[in-house]
């Protein structure tokens, strides 16, 4: 069993979603991140950094794995799957997984802060933000022009890493107009259940309405 700490976030999702295609039993708990759940101690000894996902692995005596990238590694080696074999492969998903964490991440995470959560709109910052993250989608968009998966052929955790924040590009005002293999790519996952299984857990906050409304990208 494998406790899984979390909060329905891109990075959370990428840990249940892999949880889930791998078919790994595993019981989640639900951190309140704006009630600082994460920064209670008993949660600081299994991550320090006060930050979700984190896992516990009982079967491997307990360890502690926190940080989404390592924790969708972690599960890669341990069950052998959603990785290539060929070293080729495994560093072409390596890469991207990095590429996610160094770059899509922090990009729209800051264009969601700066469009969608400060009271004060920064026309500045906004357009930074949100014209980085359009950039990235390009390069995905590029790279799955080539091949159907981050990777290569095979679905990995590259393509894991990065689903959640591309499913999400509307929170931060980013359209996908014009990347078409971009697009394709995002409708293939979207059609597998254990990927839709894990990005309801935990659920969706009631975003009703939010796709439309409010301010369009800057551009």
């Amino acid at each position: 069993m494998i406790d899984l700490y979390t909060a329905p976030t891109p990075n959370g999702w990428k840990i249940s979603i892999a949880l889930e295609e791998l078919g790994l039993p595993y019981q989640v708990h639900v951190l309140r991140l704006q009630e600082g759940d994460q920064k209670q101690p008993d949660f600081l000894k299994i991550n320090p950094n006060g930050r979700i996902p984190a896992i516990v692995d009982h079967e491997a005596g307990g360890r502690a794995v926190f940080e989404s990238g390592a924790i969708l590694l972690y599960l890669a080696e341990k069950t052998g799957r959603l990785i290539p074999d060929d070293a080729d492969g495994r560093w072409r998903a390596i890469q991207w997984l990095f590429w996610q964490i160094g770059g899509l991440g922090p990009m729209q995470g800051q264009a969601n802060v700066f469009f969608r959560y400060l009271p004060e709109k920064i026309e500045l910052a906004i357009n930074r933000y949100q014209g980085e993250t359009r950039r990235l989608y390009e390069v995905m968009d590029a790279r799955l022009k080539e091949a159907p998966y981050l990777a290569g052929d095979d679905y990995s955790i590259a393509d894991i890493a990065c689903f959640p924040w591309v499913f999400a590009h509307f929170w931060a005002g980013v359209p996908l107009d014009g990347l078409d293999a971009l697009n394709d790519w995002k409708t293939r996952l979207e059609q597998r259940p254990a990927l839709l299984k894990g990005l309801g857990i935990p659920p969706l906050p009631d975003l009703s309405g939010v796709a439309s409304a409010g301010r369009t990208m800057v551009t």
